[in-house]
C-alpha cells in the first residue's frame, strides 16, 4: 500500500478532525478556522512604530547627531520613505485576486491595511489610495471576502482594509459606498460566518457610512440593519454577545450624527426616537453576563439620555436652564420613566460590582466605564475626555464626540496618532486646527532628544520610578500602621 503524502498524515497528538497550521498560524485546510474575540489584524510593530515611521529611522538619528542633516530634511527622508512604502503596498494588492494561497493573500492584506493607516499621511497619501481605489483595493477586498476559499482570518483582514480606506478617501464619496454596501452586507447576513468577522464588516459598513456617505436613507437602512443584528436572534439563529455589542457600537456612531429629536424624542406618537425604541433591549444588555456587550449598551444609553437633556435646552425659551431640562428633557412624566430608573439603578449597580465571577482587571475596567456613564445617566453630568498626540490635545465634552473618536481609534490602532495628526478629515470632524499641528510637528525631536527624554534609561523615566517607590513604600506603611502601632495614638 503507497504511502500517505506528507499533508495527509495524521500528527502525533492530533486527531483528523483538528485543524493544521503553518508558520503563519493559517494553515491551508478545509476545516472551518475559529477567530478569538480579541483577534486583530495589526501586528505587534504597528503598535510601537509610531515614531521609528513618523519621526525618521535610525541611520538618519545616527546622521543627525554627527551634525549632517537637520530635522527637516530627516522629516522628508522620513515622509518619502512612508510614501514609497505605501506604494508598494499598493501595487501589491493588486497581485491579491490573482494569488492561490489564502496565507499569502492575508498577509498582503495586512501589509495593505498597515500601509494605508500609518503610510497615507496627508493629501499625498490620501491620493495615492484615491488612485488605487478601483484597480487595486477593491478586486483584493472582494477577493478576500469570498466565503469559498477564503478563511476568517482573511475575511477580516479585507474588511478592515475597507474600514481603514473609507477614513482615508474622505468624504463624499458616495461610489466607494455603493460599490462595497452590497458585499459587506452578504458578510454580515451570512450567519455560518465567523462572528467576528460579520462585526468587522458591520464596523466597516458603518464607517463608510459616517464618513464616506451623503445619503441620510442609507444611514437610516444601516441603523436598521443594527437594530436587527443586536437582537438576541437573527435571521432564525442566536446571535453572539461579541456581534450583538459590535452592533450596537455601529448604531452609537451612526446615531452621533442625527438630530436629538430624532433620536430620543416622543413629542410624535407615531415617530418615536431610534432611542427610544432599543431603550427595552438596552436594559435587557445591560444584565447580560458578557461585559463588552453591558459596556456597549451603557454606552448607548448614555447617548441617548444626553439627547434627552439636550431637548430640554432651547435658546428660544425664557426660562432657566434647570426649568427647561425639567420640562422638555427629562424622563420624569414619559412612560419610560419606569424603566430609565430601572436602567440608572442597574448601571449604579455595575459602577461598583464587586465578586468573585470576574477576574481583578475586569473589574477594574467595568467600574471606570460605568463610572462615567453613571455621571452622565444619573447625575445629568456632561462627560470629559481629553486626547493627547502629537503636536496638540482634543477635549471631548459630548458622547457623541467620544463613541466617534472611540471607534476611529479601533479602526486606525497604530495609525491613530498620525492621521489625527494629518487627516484633513478628522480635523473637521473632531475641530482640530491643523496650523497648530503643522507648527509642532516641525520642532520634531532627533533620536538623542528622543533618548534622553523618552527612554526608559533616561533621567526622567529613573525620577518617576523613584517618586512611584516612595508613594507605594507609603501606602504600605499606612496598610500596616495598625500593626506598628501601640494603640495609644490611633
Amino acid at each position: 500500500m503507497p504511502k500517505k503524502l506528507k499533508s495527509q498524515r495524521r500528527k502525533k497528538g492530533k486527531s483528523l478532525g483538528d485543524s493544521e497550521h503553518d508558520d503563519t498560524g493559517f494553515g491551508d485546510v478545509d476545516e472551518v478556522e475559529i477567530l478569538s474575540e480579541d483577534h486583530t489584524v495589526a501586528d505587534d510593530a504597528s503598535f510601537n512604530s509610531f515614531y521609528d515611521d513618523f519621526g525618521g529611522d535610525a541611520e538618519n538619528g545616527a546622521a543627525a547627531e554627527d551634525g549632517a542633516p537637520d530635522t527637516q530634511s530627516r522629516a522628508e527622508i522620513s515622509a518619502a520613505n512612508r510614501h514609497n512604502s505605501l506604494l508598494e503596498a499598493l501595487s501589491l494588492a493588486s497581485t491579491i485576486p490573482s494569488e492561490k494561497r489564502s496565507v499569502k493573500r492575508e498577509q498582503y492584506l495586512k501589509r495593505l491595511f498597515k500601509a494605508i493607516s500609518q503610510f497615507a499621511a496627508g493629501p499625498p497619501g490620501q491620493e495615492a489610495v484615491l488612485s488605487r481605489v478601483d484597480d487595486a483595493i477593491l478586486p483584493a477586498c472582494k477577493a478576500g471576502l469570498r466565503a469559498g476559499s477564503a478563511k476568517p482570518a482573511e475575511q477580516y483582514a479585507a474588511c478592515r482594509v475597507l474600514e481603514v480606506t473609507s477614513v482615508i478617501i474622505g468624504h463624499d464619496q458616495d461610489d466607494y459606498v455603493e460599490s462595497i454596501e452590497q458585499p459587506l452586507r452578504l458578510v454580515i447576513k451570512g450567519t455560518h460566518r465567523a462572528a467576528v468577522v460579520r462585526g468587522a464588516a458591520l464596523r466597516a459598513l458603518a464607517m463608510t457610512h459616517f464618513i464616506c456617505g451623503a445619503d441620510e436613507s442609507g444611514t437610516n437602512s444601516v441603523l436598521n440593519l443594527c437594530e436587527e443584528v443586536c437582537a438576541p436572534q437573527y435571521r432564525g439563529e442566536d446571535v453572539s454577545p461579541c456581534l450583538r455589542a459590535i452592533a450596537l457600537d455601529c448604531w452609537a456612531l451612526l446615531s452621533s450624527t442625527v438630530a436629538d429629536a430624532y433620536l430620543a424624542g416622543d413629542e410624535m406618537e407615531e415617530d418615536l426616537g431610534r432611542g427610544l425604541v432599543i431603550l427595552p433591549l438596552l436594559s435587557t444588555c445591560l444584565n447580560s453576563s458578557n461585559m463588552e456587550l453591558r459596556c456597549a449598551a451603557g454606552e448607548c444609553v448614555a447617548l441617548i439620555h444626553e439627547s434627552r437633556l439636550n431637548l430640554g435646552i432651547d435658546e428660544d425659551e425664557g426660562e432657566n436652564a434647570s426649568e427647561r431640562r425639567f420640562r422638555r428633557g427629562s424622563w420624569d412624566g414619559s412612560e419610560w420613566e419606569v424603566l430609565m430608573d430601572e436602567v440608572k439603578q442597574r448601571v449604579a449597580e455595575l459602577s461598583v460590582e464587586s465578586g468573585r465571577h470576574m477576574s481583578k482587571k475586569a473589574k477594574k475596567e467595568q467600574r471606570a466605564t460605568f463610572r462615567d456613564f453613571m455621571a452622565t445617566i444619573v447625575d445629568d453630568e456632561p462627560p470629559v475626555e481629553v486626547v493627547n498626540f502629537r503636536g496638540g490635545t482634543v477635549t471631548l465634552r459630548t458622547w457623541r464626540e467620544i463613541i466617534e473618536i472611540n471607534f476611529v481609534r479601533h479602526c486606525l490602532q497604530g495609525g491613530f496618532q498620525i492621521q489625527l495628526m494629518t487627516n484633513e478629515t478628522l480635523h473637521m470632524i473632531f475641530d482640530i486646527d491643523a496650523s497648530t499641528i503643522n507648527d509642532a510637528t516641525g520642532a520634531a525631536l532627533s533620536q538623542l532628544e528622543k533618548r534622553l527624554t523618552m527612554s526608559k534609561t533616561s533621567e526622567a523615566a529613573k525620577a518617576a520610578d523613584l517618586d512611584m517607590t516612595r508613594r507605594r513604600r507609603t501606602r504600605t506603611n499606612v496598610k500596616n500602621y495598625f500593626i506598628t502601632a501601640d494603640g495609644e495614638d490611633i
